[in-house]
Protein backbone atom coordinates (compact mmCIF):
# COMPACT_ATOMS: atom_id res chain seq x y z
CA UNK A 1 0.00 0.00 0.00
CA UNK A 2 1.04 3.46 -0.55
CA UNK A 3 2.56 5.51 2.24
CA UNK A 4 -0.01 7.99 2.22
CA UNK A 5 -4.09 8.16 1.66
CA UNK A 6 -4.59 7.61 -2.10
CA UNK A 7 -8.33 8.43 -2.89
CA UNK A 8 -10.33 8.43 -6.01
CA UNK A 9 -10.43 12.26 -6.44
CA UNK A 10 -6.19 12.14 -6.13
CA UNK A 11 -6.59 10.18 -9.09
CA UNK A 12 -8.56 12.43 -11.32
CA UNK A 13 -6.60 15.31 -10.00
CA UNK A 14 -3.21 14.06 -10.68
CA UNK A 15 -1.23 16.29 -12.94
CA UNK A 16 -0.12 14.39 -16.04
CA UNK A 17 0.59 15.46 -19.40
CA UNK A 18 0.52 14.35 -22.71
CA UNK A 19 1.30 10.32 -23.62
CA UNK A 20 0.89 10.07 -19.32
CA UNK A 21 -2.39 11.73 -19.34
CA UNK A 22 -5.94 10.25 -18.53
CA UNK A 23 -8.27 12.52 -19.50
CA UNK A 24 -10.85 11.50 -16.34
CA UNK A 25 -13.81 13.22 -15.27
CA UNK A 26 -16.47 12.05 -12.98
CA UNK A 27 -20.13 11.51 -14.09
CA UNK A 28 -21.73 10.25 -11.53
CA UNK A 29 -21.19 9.39 -7.95
CA UNK A 30 -19.22 12.40 -6.20
CA UNK A 31 -20.34 11.90 -2.83
CA UNK A 32 -17.72 8.82 -3.04
CA UNK A 33 -14.83 10.80 -4.36
CA UNK A 34 -12.75 11.03 -0.76
CA UNK A 35 -12.45 6.85 -1.10
CA UNK A 36 -9.03 5.77 -0.73
CA UNK A 37 -7.74 3.14 -3.62
CA UNK A 38 -5.56 0.49 -2.00
CA UNK A 39 -4.36 -1.27 -5.05
CA UNK A 40 -2.46 -0.34 -7.95
CA UNK A 41 -4.27 -3.51 -9.96
CA UNK A 42 -7.57 -3.28 -12.18
CA UNK A 43 -10.39 -5.57 -12.87
CA UNK A 44 -13.02 -6.46 -15.62
CA UNK A 45 -16.07 -7.25 -13.73
CA UNK A 46 -17.69 -9.15 -16.19
CA UNK A 47 -18.27 -12.43 -14.30
CA UNK A 48 -19.24 -10.39 -11.70
CA UNK A 49 -22.37 -8.88 -13.76
CA UNK A 50 -22.88 -12.44 -14.63
CA UNK A 51 -23.69 -13.21 -11.16
CA UNK A 52 -20.06 -15.26 -10.20
CA UNK A 53 -18.81 -13.55 -7.12
CA UNK A 54 -16.12 -15.61 -5.78
CA UNK A 55 -12.99 -13.97 -5.30
CA UNK A 56 -14.16 -10.91 -7.05
CA UNK A 57 -11.58 -8.45 -6.64
CA UNK A 58 -14.04 -5.97 -5.62
CA UNK A 59 -11.21 -3.81 -3.65
CA UNK A 60 -9.71 -2.79 -7.36
CA UNK A 61 -11.29 0.00 -9.93
CA UNK A 62 -13.21 -1.19 -11.58
CA UNK A 63 -12.50 -1.05 -15.64
CA UNK A 64 -15.54 -0.87 -17.76
CA UNK A 65 -14.99 -1.36 -21.59
CA UNK A 66 -17.39 -1.88 -24.58
CA UNK A 67 -18.04 -5.16 -23.53
CA UNK A 68 -18.92 -4.33 -20.16
CA UNK A 69 -21.21 -1.86 -21.53
CA UNK A 70 -22.57 -4.22 -24.23
CA UNK A 71 -23.58 -6.48 -21.36
CA UNK A 72 -25.36 -4.00 -18.85
CA UNK A 73 -27.30 -2.57 -22.09
CA UNK A 74 -28.47 -6.70 -22.56
CA UNK A 75 -29.40 -6.21 -19.06
CA UNK A 76 -31.31 -3.12 -19.63
CA UNK A 77 -32.91 -4.81 -22.38
CA UNK A 78 -34.05 -7.62 -20.42
CA UNK A 79 -35.12 -5.48 -17.54
CA UNK A 80 -33.08 -6.79 -14.76
CA UNK A 81 -30.97 -4.55 -12.35
CA UNK A 82 -30.60 -7.57 -10.21
CA UNK A 83 -26.79 -8.07 -11.17
CA UNK A 84 -25.97 -4.84 -10.79
CA UNK A 85 -27.45 -4.33 -7.24
CA UNK A 86 -25.03 -6.73 -6.22
CA UNK A 87 -22.49 -5.43 -7.63
CA UNK A 88 -22.77 -2.47 -5.41
CA UNK A 89 -23.44 -4.32 -2.23
CA UNK A 90 -19.56 -4.64 -2.55
CA UNK A 91 -17.08 -1.50 -1.29
CA UNK A 92 -16.12 -0.11 -4.75
CA UNK A 93 -13.18 2.51 -5.14
CA UNK A 94 -14.74 3.72 -8.58
CA UNK A 95 -15.70 2.37 -11.55
CA UNK A 96 -14.32 3.90 -15.14
CA UNK A 97 -15.56 3.61 -18.34
CA UNK A 98 -13.42 4.24 -21.32
CA UNK A 99 -14.43 5.32 -25.27
CA UNK A 100 -16.83 7.93 -23.57
CA UNK A 101 -19.18 5.72 -22.77
CA UNK A 102 -21.58 6.13 -20.55
CA UNK A 103 -23.48 3.66 -17.83
CA UNK A 104 -26.88 2.49 -18.28
CA UNK A 105 -29.66 4.52 -16.61
CA UNK A 106 -29.72 1.18 -14.30
CA UNK A 107 -26.30 1.35 -13.24
CA UNK A 108 -26.28 4.95 -12.75
CA UNK A 109 -28.74 5.13 -10.22
CA UNK A 110 -27.35 2.30 -8.14
CA UNK A 111 -23.98 4.04 -8.43
CA UNK A 112 -25.29 6.75 -6.99
CA UNK A 113 -27.27 4.96 -4.50
CA UNK A 114 -23.89 3.53 -3.13
CA UNK A 115 -22.28 6.75 -3.13
CA UNK A 116 -19.72 5.21 -5.67
CA UNK A 117 -17.94 7.13 -8.17
CA UNK A 118 -18.19 6.83 -11.84
CA UNK A 119 -15.45 8.05 -13.89
CA UNK A 120 -15.15 8.31 -18.09
CA UNK A 121 -12.43 8.38 -20.34
CA UNK A 122 -12.37 9.06 -24.21
CA UNK A 123 -9.05 6.69 -24.13
CA UNK A 124 -9.54 3.60 -25.65
CA UNK A 125 -9.32 0.61 -22.90
CA UNK A 126 -6.39 -1.42 -23.78
CA UNK A 127 -4.56 2.37 -23.92
CA UNK A 128 -5.75 3.79 -20.53
CA UNK A 129 -5.30 0.29 -18.65
CA UNK A 130 -1.75 0.61 -19.89
CA UNK A 131 -1.59 4.52 -18.22
CA UNK A 132 -3.19 3.80 -15.31
CA UNK A 133 -1.02 0.87 -14.45
CA UNK A 134 2.11 2.57 -14.82
CA UNK A 135 0.90 5.43 -12.63
CA UNK A 136 -0.30 3.34 -10.28
CA UNK A 137 2.76 1.27 -9.93
CA UNK A 138 4.75 4.48 -8.88
CA UNK A 139 1.99 5.97 -7.00
CA UNK A 140 2.58 2.58 -4.66
CA UNK A 141 5.78 1.66 -5.20
CA UNK A 142 8.06 0.74 -2.47
CA UNK A 143 10.55 3.44 -1.17
CA UNK A 144 12.77 5.12 1.19
CA UNK A 145 14.64 8.29 1.26
CA UNK A 146 18.36 8.75 1.69
CA UNK A 147 20.60 11.48 2.32
CA UNK A 148 23.14 11.88 -1.02
CA UNK A 149 22.99 13.57 -4.69
CA UNK A 150 21.35 11.93 -7.46
CA UNK A 151 22.90 13.16 -10.78
CA UNK A 152 22.79 12.19 -14.85
CA UNK A 153 26.35 11.55 -15.96
CA UNK A 154 26.70 10.58 -19.35
CA UNK A 155 22.90 9.27 -19.76
CA UNK A 156 23.51 7.13 -16.26
CA UNK A 157 21.90 7.66 -13.21
CA UNK A 158 24.49 8.09 -10.26
CA UNK A 159 23.71 8.20 -6.55
CA UNK A 160 26.16 10.00 -4.53
CA UNK A 161 26.85 9.23 -1.08
CA UNK A 162 29.01 9.99 1.74
CA UNK A 163 29.30 11.55 5.37
CA UNK A 164 28.45 15.12 5.51
CA UNK A 165 30.88 17.57 4.42
CA UNK A 166 33.09 15.63 2.19
CA UNK A 167 32.18 17.09 -0.84
CA UNK A 168 29.01 15.30 -2.55
CA UNK A 169 26.97 18.56 -3.15
CA UNK A 170 30.19 20.59 -4.66
CA UNK A 171 31.20 17.12 -6.74
CA UNK A 172 27.56 17.43 -8.23
CA UNK A 173 27.98 21.12 -9.27
CA UNK A 174 31.39 20.67 -10.81
CA UNK A 175 29.16 17.91 -12.66
CA UNK A 176 26.76 20.24 -13.57
CA UNK A 177 29.19 22.69 -14.79
CA UNK A 178 30.37 20.28 -17.23
CA UNK A 179 27.07 19.23 -18.64
CA UNK A 180 25.47 17.08 -16.68
CA UNK A 181 22.12 16.92 -15.09
CA UNK A 182 21.18 17.40 -11.78
CA UNK A 183 17.89 14.84 -10.13
CA UNK A 184 18.05 15.81 -6.39
CA UNK A 185 20.45 17.09 -3.17
CA UNK A 186 20.09 15.97 0.34
CA UNK A 187 17.39 13.99 0.31
CA UNK A 188 16.86 11.40 -2.26
CA UNK A 189 13.58 9.82 -2.70
CA UNK A 190 14.07 5.74 -4.19
CA UNK A 191 10.82 4.13 -5.71
CA UNK A 192 11.33 0.40 -6.52
CA UNK A 193 9.17 0.16 -10.06
CA UNK A 194 8.57 -3.51 -11.45
CA UNK A 195 10.33 -5.18 -8.16
CA UNK A 196 13.68 -4.65 -9.83
CA UNK A 197 14.34 -1.03 -10.88
CA UNK A 198 15.36 1.86 -9.20
CA UNK A 199 13.82 5.43 -9.53
CA UNK A 200 15.45 8.28 -7.54
CA UNK A 201 13.88 12.08 -7.39
CA UNK A 202 13.78 15.00 -5.08
CA UNK A 203 12.34 14.32 -1.48
CA UNK A 204 10.55 17.70 -2.06
CA UNK A 205 8.90 19.32 -5.30
CA UNK A 206 9.14 22.39 -3.60
CA UNK A 207 12.41 22.64 -2.95
CA UNK A 208 14.03 20.68 -5.92
CA UNK A 209 16.76 21.71 -7.95
CA UNK A 210 18.49 23.49 -5.60
CA UNK A 211 21.77 22.93 -3.79
CA UNK A 212 23.52 23.75 -0.72
CA UNK A 213 26.67 24.71 -0.81
CA UNK A 214 29.03 25.89 1.32
CA UNK A 215 30.58 28.99 2.43
CA UNK A 216 27.92 30.04 -0.76
CA UNK A 217 24.53 29.12 0.70
CA UNK A 218 21.48 27.92 -1.02
CA UNK A 219 21.57 28.22 -5.27
CA UNK A 220 19.01 27.66 -7.59
CA UNK A 221 20.38 25.46 -10.50
CA UNK A 222 17.44 26.47 -12.80
CA UNK A 223 18.09 29.68 -12.74
CA UNK A 224 22.00 29.33 -13.17
CA UNK A 225 22.58 27.09 -15.36
CA UNK A 226 19.20 26.60 -17.22
CA UNK A 227 16.24 23.76 -17.61
CA UNK A 228 19.24 21.90 -19.44
CA UNK A 229 21.28 21.36 -16.39
CA UNK A 230 17.46 19.55 -14.20
CA UNK A 231 15.47 16.40 -14.27
CA UNK A 232 12.68 14.95 -12.37
CA UNK A 233 13.58 11.42 -12.29
CA UNK A 234 16.41 9.06 -12.92
CA UNK A 235 16.83 5.47 -12.82
CA UNK A 236 19.63 4.53 -10.29
CA UNK A 237 22.07 2.44 -12.31
CA UNK A 238 25.82 2.98 -9.96
CA UNK A 239 25.88 4.47 -6.51
CA UNK A 240 29.49 6.61 -5.62
CA UNK A 241 30.33 6.77 -2.20
CA UNK A 242 32.69 9.45 -0.94
CA UNK A 243 35.30 9.27 1.57
CA UNK A 244 37.90 10.89 3.37
CA UNK A 245 41.27 9.63 2.46
CA UNK A 246 42.51 6.54 4.54
CA UNK A 247 46.06 5.91 4.77
CA UNK A 248 45.71 2.70 6.26
CA UNK A 249 42.98 1.02 4.05
CA UNK A 250 43.50 -0.80 0.98
CA UNK A 251 41.54 0.42 -2.05
CA UNK A 252 40.54 -1.56 -5.15
CA UNK A 253 43.24 -0.70 -7.60
CA UNK A 254 42.30 -3.06 -10.52
CA UNK A 255 38.79 -2.64 -10.35
CA UNK A 256 38.40 -7.11 -10.50
CA UNK A 257 36.57 -6.37 -6.84
CA UNK A 258 32.62 -5.83 -7.36
CA UNK A 259 30.98 -4.25 -5.03
CA UNK A 260 27.19 -3.45 -4.34
CA UNK A 261 25.01 -1.15 -2.32
CA UNK A 262 21.21 -3.29 -1.74
CA UNK A 263 17.90 -0.57 -1.36
CA UNK A 264 14.46 -1.62 -1.33
CA UNK A 265 16.17 -5.53 -2.03
CA UNK A 266 17.53 -4.26 -4.82
CA UNK A 267 21.59 -4.75 -5.95
CA UNK A 268 23.50 -1.83 -7.48
CA UNK A 269 27.07 -1.62 -8.77
CA UNK A 270 28.56 0.71 -6.00
CA UNK A 271 32.31 2.34 -5.88
CA UNK A 272 34.29 3.78 -3.09
CA UNK A 273 36.28 6.65 -4.22
CA UNK A 274 38.42 8.35 -1.38
CA UNK A 275 38.83 11.99 -1.25
CA UNK A 276 41.93 13.90 -0.67
CA UNK A 277 43.77 17.25 -2.29
CA UNK A 278 44.68 17.36 -5.48
CA UNK A 279 42.47 14.28 -6.67
CA UNK A 280 39.69 15.68 -9.11
CA UNK A 281 36.47 13.87 -8.19
CA UNK A 282 34.46 14.81 -10.94
CA UNK A 283 36.12 13.64 -13.73
CA UNK A 284 36.70 10.18 -11.80
CA UNK A 285 32.78 10.23 -11.95
CA UNK A 286 32.38 10.80 -15.74
CA UNK A 287 34.83 8.15 -16.06
CA UNK A 288 33.23 5.69 -13.72
CA UNK A 289 30.16 6.65 -15.55
CA UNK A 290 31.88 5.82 -19.20
CA UNK A 291 32.96 2.67 -17.56
CA UNK A 292 30.28 1.12 -16.48
CA UNK A 293 28.44 1.79 -19.61
CA UNK A 294 30.90 -0.47 -21.40
CA UNK A 295 30.24 -2.72 -18.83
CA UNK A 296 26.65 -3.13 -19.63
CA UNK A 297 27.71 -3.28 -22.97
CA UNK A 298 29.67 -6.46 -22.22
CA UNK A 299 33.43 -4.92 -21.96
CA UNK A 300 35.11 -5.14 -19.04
CA UNK A 301 38.57 -3.21 -18.52
CA UNK A 302 39.91 -4.87 -15.63
CA UNK A 303 39.31 -8.48 -16.71
CA UNK A 304 40.23 -7.57 -20.03
CA UNK A 305 43.70 -6.56 -18.23
CA UNK A 306 44.11 -9.33 -16.37
CA UNK A 307 43.44 -11.66 -19.03
CA UNK A 308 45.90 -9.92 -21.27
CA UNK A 309 48.50 -10.33 -18.36
CA UNK A 310 47.80 -13.80 -17.87
CA UNK A 311 48.49 -14.28 -21.71
CA UNK A 312 52.05 -12.35 -21.47
CA UNK A 313 53.10 -14.47 -18.30
CA UNK A 314 52.36 -17.47 -20.51
CA UNK A 315 54.18 -16.40 -23.38
CA UNK A 316 57.35 -17.71 -24.61
CA UNK A 317 59.02 -14.13 -24.82
CA UNK A 318 57.42 -14.08 -21.42
CA UNK A 319 59.10 -16.97 -19.73
CA UNK A 320 62.51 -16.01 -21.42
CA UNK A 321 62.57 -12.62 -19.77
CA UNK A 322 61.57 -14.51 -16.58
CA UNK A 323 64.16 -17.26 -16.48
CA UNK A 324 66.85 -15.24 -18.61
CA UNK A 325 68.19 -17.47 -21.93
CA UNK A 326 70.85 -18.93 -19.23
CA UNK A 327 68.00 -21.42 -17.65
CA UNK A 328 66.44 -22.39 -21.13
CA UNK A 329 67.70 -25.77 -22.75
Amino acid sequence: MAEKQFTVLDLIDIDLKEHNSLNLHCIGGRRGLSREIVSPDLNRPGLALSGFYDRFANYRIQLFGRGERAYLGKLADEGTDEPIRQMFTYLIPCCIFTHSITPTKAFFEAAEAAECPLLQTDLETSEFASRIMRILSNIFAPRQSVHGVLVEVYGLGILILGDSGVGKSETALELIERGHRLVADDVVEILCVNGNILIGTGANKIIGHHMEIRGLGIINITHLFGVRAIRDQKRIQLVVKLEEWDSKKMYDRLGMEEDFSEFLGVSIPKLEIPVKPGRNIPIIIETAAMNERLKKMGYNSAKEFNQNILKWIESDAARSVYFGQDDII
